[in-house]
């Protein structure tokens, strides 16, 4: 059996928190949260999941410049960043793009279906037939 993806939350409203959680793991992800943009820095240099949802207005560091290291570390490159904001205008002017931005509110079965398409693809062998 195939271990489950590594999803990393980073929201400080607990109760969306939770639900971004709850949805990832719905989606067959392991979910690590955290809180706040000084301990989302501390655990990417951990760790490199497959998918992260982002807040943008974060206490101590924001999200825009969590998602700039992001962009900068060539260990994350291919993490898929689903921005989870309240604020339009600010999705819009961001310089490091992420793969999707979501207006809350966000419902559980919008983010758990969007996870199952940016989970990764297993692995399958390829069997090649030699040239007769």
């Amino acid at each position: 059996m195939e271990p489950k993806p590594l999803a990393l939350v980073v929201e400080d409203n607990e109760d969306l928190n939770s639900i971004f959680s709850s949805a990832l793991e719905k989606a067959g992800y392991i979910v690590e949260s955290v809180y706040d943009g000084i301990r989302a820095q501390e655990i990417l240099s951990e760790i490199v999941p497959s998918i992260i949802t982002l807040d943008l207005h974060m206490p101590g560091v924001g999200g825009d410049v969590v998602l700039r290291r992001i962009r900068s570390d060539s260990r994350l490159k291919d993490v898929r960043v689903i921005v989870a904001t309240a604020d339009a205008r600010s999705a819009d002017a961001m310089q490091f793009q992420p793969e999707l931005v979501l207006l809350k509110p966000i419902s559980f079965s919008q983010l758990s279906e969007l996870a199952k398409r940016f989970a990764p693809r297993k692995q399958t062998s390829k069997i090649i037939e030699p040239d007769n």
